[in-house]
């Protein structure tokens, strides 16, 4: 899921976090969901302070995952990429970052990104290898479409290589809809409708 494309947009404002008094864990005011397997975990918008767990986060994504998520062979996600990922406004450029349990472990990544009125936003989501199969792509998409749809944002896309069939498999499966990407016969752009429900399994 690649924001090649994207101009970001999602009106939310990271909530700062708090320290819990019963223990020195610093837990922040993240969103707790559920995959439908069981597994738990948070969600909330990235922050300045993210870059150096994302940087870790991206470690532990496989060599084709990454390629899938930036459509182009990478070895690594470099500085200039980092501060990209982290430079948002909360507006019309959001990273939501999904967290283990310990809200300290970077488990996946969802930048979404929308044109200036938002008739159309741009999803990407990558996952760490040591947590795929639980179902949270998924569950992730699903709040992340819900969050695109509160913010007034009308359409959904993502951008995938065809060689990506697990993650064009899921979008089908959620209802969205998948054709050739104009112009490049490799791609596949797929697309949901907000404006009148939001992807549910």
């Amino acid at each position: 899921m690649s924001d090649q494309t994207a101009k970001p947009t999602l009106s939310i404002k990271p909530d700062k976090p708090e320290a819990d008094s019963s223990h020195d864990l610093i837990v922040s005011k993240s969103i707790p969901l559920t995959t439908r397997s069981g597994f738990e975990f948070h969600v909330r918008p990235v922050a300045s302070a993210d870059k150096e767990a994302l940087a870790e986060f991206f470690k532990h994504v496989s060599r084709d995952d990454l390629r899938f998520r930036f459509l182009s062979p990478i070895p690594e996600v470099g500085d200039e990429m980092l501060s990209y990922l982290v430079d948002v406004d909360h507006d019309h450029k959001e990273d939501f970052l999904a967290f283990d349990i310990d809200d300290k472990t970077i488990i996946a990544s969802a930048m979404i990104g929308a044109n200036e009125d938002k008739s159309v936003a741009e999803v990407a989501i990558v996952v760490h290898a040591d947590y795929k199969h639980r179902g949270l792509s998924w569950t992730f998409l699903e709040y992340v479409a819900s969050e695109a749809r509160r913010s007034g944002i009308k359409k959904l896309q993502s951008i995938e290589s065809r060689e990506n069939h697990a993650a064009i498999e899921l979008e089908r499966e959620m209802g969205f809809t998948a054709k050739s990407y104009p112009g490049d016969a490799t791609l596949m752009l797929l697309e949901f409708d907000l404006s009148s429900a939001t992807p549910t399994g």
